[in-house]
Protein backbone atom coordinates (compact mmCIF):
# COMPACT_ATOMS: atom_id res chain seq x y z
CA UNK A 1 0.00 0.00 0.00
CA UNK A 2 2.61 2.43 1.18
CA UNK A 3 4.87 1.75 -2.17
CA UNK A 4 1.21 2.26 -4.40
CA UNK A 5 0.75 5.46 -2.23
CA UNK A 6 4.07 6.98 -3.13
CA UNK A 7 3.67 5.95 -6.51
CA UNK A 8 0.71 7.80 -7.03
CA UNK A 9 2.44 10.83 -5.18
CA UNK A 10 5.36 10.72 -7.70
CA UNK A 11 2.70 10.85 -10.55
CA UNK A 12 0.67 13.71 -9.08
CA UNK A 13 4.20 15.69 -8.94
CA UNK A 14 5.23 14.40 -12.68
CA UNK A 15 1.28 15.81 -13.73
CA UNK A 16 1.13 19.23 -11.83
CA UNK A 17 4.85 19.91 -13.19
CA UNK A 18 3.64 19.18 -16.83
CA UNK A 19 0.48 20.94 -16.36
CA UNK A 20 2.55 24.23 -14.90
CA UNK A 21 5.18 23.64 -17.84
CA UNK A 22 1.96 23.85 -20.35
CA UNK A 23 0.28 26.84 -18.64
CA UNK A 24 3.11 28.37 -18.72
CA UNK A 25 4.27 27.77 -22.55
CA UNK A 26 0.44 28.77 -23.48
CA UNK A 27 0.76 31.68 -21.44
CA UNK A 28 4.30 32.80 -22.84
CA UNK A 29 2.24 32.01 -26.52
CA UNK A 30 -0.77 34.29 -25.47
CA UNK A 31 1.67 37.09 -24.07
CA UNK A 32 3.25 37.10 -27.68
CA UNK A 33 0.24 37.06 -29.25
CA UNK A 34 -0.58 40.20 -27.20
CA UNK A 35 2.59 42.06 -27.68
CA UNK A 36 2.87 41.57 -31.45
CA UNK A 37 -0.88 43.06 -31.77
CA UNK A 38 -0.23 45.73 -29.64
CA UNK A 39 3.46 46.87 -31.20
CA UNK A 40 1.52 46.65 -35.28
CA UNK A 41 -1.02 49.03 -33.35
CA UNK A 42 2.23 51.22 -32.27
CA UNK A 43 1.26 50.46 -28.35
CA UNK A 44 4.80 50.26 -27.50
CA UNK A 45 4.51 50.43 -23.81
CA UNK A 46 2.17 47.86 -24.26
CA UNK A 47 4.01 45.47 -26.32
CA UNK A 48 6.70 45.96 -23.91
CA UNK A 49 4.78 45.02 -21.21
CA UNK A 50 3.59 41.06 -22.87
CA UNK A 51 7.02 40.68 -24.22
CA UNK A 52 8.75 41.17 -20.81
CA UNK A 53 6.07 38.94 -19.56
CA UNK A 54 6.80 36.34 -22.15
CA UNK A 55 10.92 36.23 -22.22
CA UNK A 56 10.32 35.74 -18.43
CA UNK A 57 8.05 32.72 -19.00
CA UNK A 58 10.39 31.37 -22.10
CA UNK A 59 13.75 32.42 -21.99
CA UNK A 60 14.06 30.37 -25.37
CA UNK A 61 12.02 32.49 -27.32
CA UNK A 62 13.97 34.52 -29.75
CA UNK A 63 11.23 35.95 -31.62
CA UNK A 64 10.32 37.75 -28.13
CA UNK A 65 13.68 39.07 -27.03
CA UNK A 66 13.95 40.69 -30.82
CA UNK A 67 10.53 42.02 -30.22
CA UNK A 68 11.07 43.13 -26.78
CA UNK A 69 14.52 44.83 -28.25
CA UNK A 70 12.72 46.53 -30.52
CA UNK A 71 9.89 47.83 -28.69
CA UNK A 72 12.42 49.28 -26.25
CA UNK A 73 14.47 50.84 -29.35
CA UNK A 74 10.97 52.80 -30.29
CA UNK A 75 10.54 53.92 -26.97
CA UNK A 76 13.91 55.42 -27.05
CA UNK A 77 14.21 59.35 -28.06
CA UNK A 78 17.54 60.17 -30.30
CA UNK A 79 19.27 63.03 -29.03
CA UNK A 80 17.12 63.37 -25.53
CA UNK A 81 20.07 63.34 -23.40
CA UNK A 82 18.41 61.49 -20.15
CA UNK A 83 18.59 58.73 -17.81
CA UNK A 84 15.55 56.79 -18.57
CA UNK A 85 15.72 57.24 -21.87
CA UNK A 86 19.26 56.28 -22.03
CA UNK A 87 18.04 53.70 -20.19
CA UNK A 88 15.36 52.69 -22.72
CA UNK A 89 17.96 52.55 -25.27
CA UNK A 90 20.29 50.10 -23.23
CA UNK A 91 17.81 47.99 -22.63
CA UNK A 92 17.00 47.29 -26.38
CA UNK A 93 21.02 46.57 -26.47
CA UNK A 94 20.46 44.00 -23.77
CA UNK A 95 18.12 42.25 -25.56
CA UNK A 96 19.81 42.44 -28.63
CA UNK A 97 22.87 41.01 -26.95
CA UNK A 98 20.77 38.42 -25.47
CA UNK A 99 19.78 36.76 -29.33
CA UNK A 100 23.53 37.53 -30.14
CA UNK A 101 24.87 35.33 -27.17
CA UNK A 102 22.15 32.25 -28.27
CA UNK A 103 22.45 30.53 -31.45
CA UNK A 104 20.07 32.51 -33.54
CA UNK A 105 19.28 32.42 -37.63
CA UNK A 106 21.38 34.28 -39.52
CA UNK A 107 18.32 37.21 -39.92
CA UNK A 108 17.80 37.38 -36.09
CA UNK A 109 21.46 37.64 -36.07
CA UNK A 110 21.95 40.55 -38.78
CA UNK A 111 19.06 42.06 -37.46
CA UNK A 112 20.67 41.98 -33.75
CA UNK A 113 23.66 43.21 -34.81
CA UNK A 114 22.17 46.10 -36.62
CA UNK A 115 20.43 47.41 -33.93
CA UNK A 116 22.46 47.27 -31.67
CA UNK A 117 24.74 49.52 -33.52
CA UNK A 118 21.87 51.84 -34.75
CA UNK A 119 21.29 52.38 -31.08
CA UNK A 120 25.15 53.13 -30.26
CA UNK A 121 24.57 55.87 -33.53
CA UNK A 122 22.13 57.46 -31.76
CA UNK A 123 23.59 57.49 -28.37
CA UNK A 124 26.85 59.12 -29.94
CA UNK A 125 29.18 56.27 -28.85
CA UNK A 126 30.54 56.26 -32.86
CA UNK A 127 33.57 53.59 -31.79
CA UNK A 128 30.79 51.13 -30.87
CA UNK A 129 28.72 52.05 -33.55
CA UNK A 130 31.44 51.13 -35.96
CA UNK A 131 32.10 47.84 -34.16
CA UNK A 132 28.61 46.14 -34.57
CA UNK A 133 28.06 47.78 -37.96
CA UNK A 134 31.35 45.87 -38.68
CA UNK A 135 29.86 42.78 -37.55
CA UNK A 136 26.89 43.57 -39.75
CA UNK A 137 29.12 43.80 -42.56
CA UNK A 138 31.15 40.27 -41.96
CA UNK A 139 27.86 38.68 -41.86
CA UNK A 140 25.74 40.45 -44.59
CA UNK A 141 28.95 41.39 -46.93
CA UNK A 142 26.05 42.23 -50.23
CA UNK A 143 24.18 44.95 -47.69
CA UNK A 144 25.22 48.28 -49.53
CA UNK A 145 23.83 49.72 -46.19
CA UNK A 146 26.34 48.48 -44.08
CA UNK A 147 29.24 49.90 -46.34
CA UNK A 148 27.05 53.16 -46.27
CA UNK A 149 26.65 53.30 -42.51
CA UNK A 150 30.27 52.52 -41.56
CA UNK A 151 31.46 55.41 -43.98
CA UNK A 152 29.11 57.61 -42.76
CA UNK A 153 30.68 56.73 -39.63
CA UNK A 154 34.08 57.49 -40.46
CA UNK A 155 32.65 60.91 -41.97
CA UNK A 156 31.72 61.85 -38.27
CA UNK A 157 34.77 60.38 -36.50
CA UNK A 158 36.61 63.12 -39.04
CA UNK A 159 34.92 65.71 -39.06
CA UNK A 160 34.44 66.72 -35.14
CA UNK A 161 38.08 66.86 -34.82
CA UNK A 162 38.92 68.83 -37.93
CA UNK A 163 36.02 71.32 -36.64
CA UNK A 164 37.27 71.89 -33.49
CA UNK A 165 40.80 72.02 -34.89
CA UNK A 166 39.23 74.77 -37.47
CA UNK A 167 37.19 76.33 -34.85
CA UNK A 168 40.61 77.34 -32.28
CA UNK A 169 42.08 78.72 -35.41
CA UNK A 170 38.98 80.97 -36.04
CA UNK A 171 38.65 79.92 -39.75
CA UNK A 172 35.43 80.52 -41.95
CA UNK A 173 33.95 77.71 -43.84
CA UNK A 174 34.87 78.42 -46.98
CA UNK A 175 38.97 78.69 -45.26
CA UNK A 176 41.65 76.10 -46.21
CA UNK A 177 43.19 73.96 -43.24
CA UNK A 178 46.29 73.74 -45.15
CA UNK A 179 46.79 77.23 -46.04
CA UNK A 180 45.66 78.52 -42.34
CA UNK A 181 47.66 76.64 -40.21
CA UNK A 182 50.26 73.42 -42.07
CA UNK A 183 50.66 72.13 -38.74
CA UNK A 184 47.68 71.53 -37.83
CA UNK A 185 46.91 70.16 -40.92
CA UNK A 186 49.59 67.22 -40.53
CA UNK A 187 47.82 66.39 -37.72
CA UNK A 188 44.58 66.16 -39.06
CA UNK A 189 45.93 64.58 -41.99
CA UNK A 190 47.70 61.46 -39.85
CA UNK A 191 44.53 61.51 -37.72
CA UNK A 192 41.78 61.35 -40.28
CA UNK A 193 43.66 59.56 -43.41
CA UNK A 194 42.79 56.01 -42.67
CA UNK A 195 39.21 56.91 -41.71
CA UNK A 196 38.61 59.22 -44.66
CA UNK A 197 40.42 56.21 -47.07
CA UNK A 198 38.29 53.74 -45.57
CA UNK A 199 35.07 55.51 -46.04
CA UNK A 200 35.51 56.41 -49.83
CA UNK A 201 36.54 52.88 -50.35
CA UNK A 202 33.06 51.98 -48.54
CA UNK A 203 30.68 54.38 -50.59
CA UNK A 204 32.26 52.97 -53.65
CA UNK A 205 30.93 49.64 -52.40
CA UNK A 206 28.10 50.27 -51.89
CA UNK A 207 27.47 52.13 -55.26
CA UNK A 208 28.43 49.42 -56.97
CA UNK A 209 25.63 47.38 -55.10
CA UNK A 210 23.02 49.74 -55.36
CA UNK A 211 24.12 52.60 -58.16
CA UNK A 212 21.33 54.83 -58.10
CA UNK A 213 22.13 55.42 -54.08
CA UNK A 214 21.84 59.14 -53.48
CA UNK A 215 22.85 59.20 -49.76
CA UNK A 216 26.17 57.33 -50.38
CA UNK A 217 26.07 59.56 -53.08
CA UNK A 218 26.05 63.07 -50.58
CA UNK A 219 28.51 61.22 -48.46
CA UNK A 220 31.27 60.79 -51.28
CA UNK A 221 30.64 64.93 -51.75
CA UNK A 222 31.28 65.09 -48.00
CA UNK A 223 34.45 62.55 -48.07
CA UNK A 224 35.87 64.71 -50.76
CA UNK A 225 35.87 67.78 -48.92
CA UNK A 226 37.19 65.73 -45.86
CA UNK A 227 39.93 64.41 -47.79
CA UNK A 228 40.61 68.18 -49.60
CA UNK A 229 41.01 69.77 -46.00
CA UNK A 230 44.01 67.56 -45.44
CA UNK A 231 45.83 67.72 -48.45
CA UNK A 232 48.47 70.06 -46.85
CA UNK A 233 51.46 69.62 -49.04
CA UNK A 234 49.70 69.27 -52.45
CA UNK A 235 47.55 72.17 -53.84
CA UNK A 236 46.54 70.14 -57.02
CA UNK A 237 45.57 66.85 -54.94
CA UNK A 238 43.55 69.35 -53.05
CA UNK A 239 41.49 70.98 -56.28
CA UNK A 240 41.34 68.08 -57.62
CA UNK A 241 39.16 66.52 -54.40
CA UNK A 242 37.08 69.37 -54.44
CA UNK A 243 36.39 68.99 -58.44
CA UNK A 244 35.35 65.32 -57.09
CA UNK A 245 33.42 66.48 -54.78
CA UNK A 246 31.35 68.78 -57.10
CA UNK A 247 31.01 65.79 -59.45
CA UNK A 248 29.07 63.91 -57.26
CA UNK A 249 26.87 66.67 -56.73
CA UNK A 250 25.93 66.63 -59.90
CA UNK A 251 25.97 63.25 -60.29
CA UNK A 252 23.09 63.59 -57.16
CA UNK A 253 21.18 66.06 -59.30
CA UNK A 254 21.47 63.49 -62.48
CA UNK A 255 19.96 60.49 -60.67
CA UNK A 256 16.93 62.48 -58.87
CA UNK A 257 16.35 63.56 -62.18
CA UNK A 258 16.48 60.34 -63.90
CA UNK A 259 14.26 58.61 -60.43
CA UNK A 260 12.12 61.01 -60.92
CA UNK A 261 11.66 60.33 -65.31
CA UNK A 262 11.61 56.89 -64.38
CA UNK A 263 8.43 57.05 -61.59
CA UNK A 264 6.61 59.69 -63.87
CA UNK A 265 3.12 58.16 -64.47
CA UNK A 266 2.51 57.82 -68.52
CA UNK A 267 0.31 59.42 -70.22
CA UNK A 268 0.19 57.22 -73.23
CA UNK A 269 -3.27 56.02 -73.66
CA UNK A 270 -3.61 51.81 -72.69
CA UNK A 271 -4.18 49.70 -75.86
CA UNK A 272 -7.35 49.23 -77.15
CA UNK A 273 -8.29 45.20 -77.70
CA UNK A 274 -9.09 44.59 -80.82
Amino acid sequence: MKCKLQVAAVALVVFFSFSADLLAQTTAAEEMTLGVQAYKQSRFGEAIQHFEKCVALAPENTNAHLYLATAYAQQFIPGADSPENNRMAERAIDQYQHVLDGKPVPSARINSTKGIAYLYLQMNQLDDSKKYYLMALDLDPDDPENYYSISALDWAICYRPRQEERAKLGMQPDDSLPVANRKVCAAMKEKNSANVQEGIDDLKKALKIRPDYLDAMAYMNLMYRERADIQCDDPAALSADLKTADEWLERIMATKKAITEKNKPTTEPSATPQ
